[in-house]
């Protein structure tokens, strides 16, 4: 899952959701540089993208981008799942994409010297391009996928990724609603393990 979902299956602590958001940023053992709540985002993060990564639906439709885009397949998936998530926000959360958004970035704001580098150099982009709230677009997420294929050094071909979200939208759409019920189940088991 990309930046959104992470946020989202974070619940209501703003520690878990900022250590949720930076986990991919913090290597090895670092997370011990963080308190407990941190900590248990950053793990958190790690138990998604573990659950993600074998779940049968997401193998489903990596299958359909697969021979196009080899191992970039999950890095796609990622992220056309985050369109989902916010295309259809209304369905799971009663405040407004554009206000959850805007309230996360101050959040970071809030705590800018604690986000690990590579998060304090992209977050201005970030809030700049408002990203979070324009995965709900087509347009946000041709914009996303061109600027990870530009880190790939154009290797990837990510940036055609939106012609095969144009074409497979449906099957996408149902994957992604099918996985993330399973997934919000699962996210809310490990909520009350750490609140408990």
């Amino acid at each position: 899952m990309n930046f959104l979902a992470h946020i989202y299956l974070s619940g209501n602590s703003k520690q878990i959701k900022i250590g949720n958001f930076i986990a991919d940023a913090v290597k090895g053992k670092n997370y011990t540089n963080y308190v407990t709540t941190i900590q248990e985002g950053i793990f958190l993060h790690r138990k998604i993208d573990s659950f993600t990564d074998t779940h049968t639906i997401v193998k489903v439709s990596k299958r359909r981008l697969h021979p196009r885009y080899k191992h970039y397949d999950g890095v796609i998936i990622d992220i056309l799942y985050d369109h989902f998530l916010a295309k259809n926000w209304a369905s799971y959360c009663q405040t407004p994409l554009e206000e959850y958004a805007q309230e996360f970035y101050k959040l970071l704001e809030s705590n800018y010297n604690i986000l690990p580098e590579k998060i304090q150099y992209f977050l201005p982009y970030m809030i700049k391009g408002d990203w979070l709230y324009n995965y709900s677009t087509l347009e946000g997420i041709e914009k996303v996928l061109i600027g990870m294929d530009k880190r790939t050094k154009n290797k990837s071909q990510i940036y055609l990724a939106i012609e095969d979200l144009k074409l497979h939208y449906i099957a996408f759409d149902n994957d992604f609603t099918t996985f993330f019920n399973d997934l919000q189940q699962f996210c809310l088991e490990e909520l009350k393990t750490i609140n408990t």
